[in-house]
């Protein structure tokens, strides 16, 4: 089952990273890690600095993927972001957070819908 969910995290991941480059996007960082935890993308929107945050569910038995993120997480994702603004060199005058979030069919690898949330928190 871990296996199963880490395969279709990598898919929506490069789903995600694929629409980003067709909204015209460019992709700088992907799963860029540091000592406070991941980011799954880190992307250039003309000027802005954006973070993005990828979830992927095959059921929403438990909950659409925007719904799965936690305070705890988004808490987790922007001191990830500190950390980059401090030590990567800066690229845009603003930054935002964004969110996609892919919904598979069930048991499959079909995207059901993907949703684009910009400024998500």
């Amino acid at each position: 089952m871990e296996e199963h969910r880490k395969t279709l995290g990598a898919l929506a991941e490069k789903l995600a990273a694929d629409h980003l480059q067709r909204k015209g996007f460019k992709i700088l960082a992907r799963n860029y890690r540091c000592r406070y935890g991941e980011i799954d993308v880190i992307a250039i929107d003309g000027k802005t600095l954006v973070f993005i945050e990828v979830r992927a569910k095959g059921s929403t038995g438990f909950g659409t993927p925007q719904e799965s993120i936690t305070r705890q997480k988004r808490l987790k994702i922007r001191e990830v972001a500190r950390y980059y603004l401090t030590n990567e060199v800066r690229k845009g005058s603003f930054c935002r957070f964004d969110v996609i979030a892919v919904q598979f069919e069930a048991g499959g690898r079909k995207v059901k819908e993907m949703e684009h949330i910009e400024n998500a928190f």
